[in-house]
């Protein structure tokens, strides 16, 4: 579903992502993990289009995204929860969450229903100001905003950075739920290895800029996590 073929990044004069090949297939759930420094969030960031790619290709359902527009992918179907979340505090939870309705995937330009059902504190504070709300609370109305797109791909940024267990659990059974019911792809970078362990079915580990092992979460072995993980 989402390819990437020798990708390389400059960030400031320096290279960030190396000749990256990265595979994700649809229905999956897919982890992308390592060190910091390593080029995690550029990755994401190539993804969305907030960062350009200085060379390789990268294609979503067959189609050529290299020089598309951030603007492209919301239209295709891609949701994105970057880290520090980046709602708007002074606008209303409610407010925040229409911002999507701006790429026309909801029908008839309405919220669904069902993100108050996956996260109920939202409907409850509806008219309260982002900046008022926790961090847990402001992660899930980052989720929230990215799935009134009614997405095929969710792509999060260490979702869990900051936030309380409980909201932890909430957010990996959100997770679960949207990729074995509505069978939506999901590819988050993440840090805990617990959690990634529980959500995941797939891991890429990344060092250097380059994906340097991949495979089914079962095949993530402790040499593979001395060699790339710890610390």
């Amino acid at each position: 579903m989402i390819s990437l073929q020798k990708v390389n990044q400059l960030y400031g004069g320096t290279q960030i992502l190396w000749d990256l090949d990265l595979e994700i297939a649809r229905g999956s759930v897919t982890c992308i993990m390592g060190r910091n420094g390593v080029g995690k969030t550029t990755l994401l960031k190539c993804l969305m289009g907030l960062l350009s790619i200085a060379s390789g290709s990268l294609t979503i359902n067959g189609e050529d995204f290299s020089r598309r527009s951030a603007e492209s992918r919301p239209r295709a179907g891609i949701g994105y929860v970057p880290q520090g979340r980046d709602i708007f505090p002074l606008l209303t939870v409610e407010e925040n969450l229409r911002t999507a309705l701006a790429a026309g995937r909801s029908p008839g330009g309405v919220i669904p229903e069902k993100i108050y059902d996956l996260f109920p504190v939202l409907k409850d504070m509806l008219q309260r100001r982002g900046g008022d709300l926790s961090g847990g609370q402001q992660q899930q109305l980052a989720i929230g905003r990215a799935l009134v797109l009614q997405p095929e791909v969710l792509i999060l940024d260490e979702p869990n950075e900051g936030i309380q267990p409980n909201i932890v659990k909430q957010i990996g059974d959100v997770i679960t739920q949207l990729n074995q019911e509505e069978g939506m792809t999901v590819v988050l970078v993440e840090q805990k290895l617990g959690f990634a362990r529980r959500v995941g079915r797939e891991f890429r580990l990344m060092e250097k800029g380059r994906v340097v092992a991949s495979g089914p979460m079962t095949d993530l072995s402790d040499d593979l996590i001395a060699r790339h993980l710890a610390v």
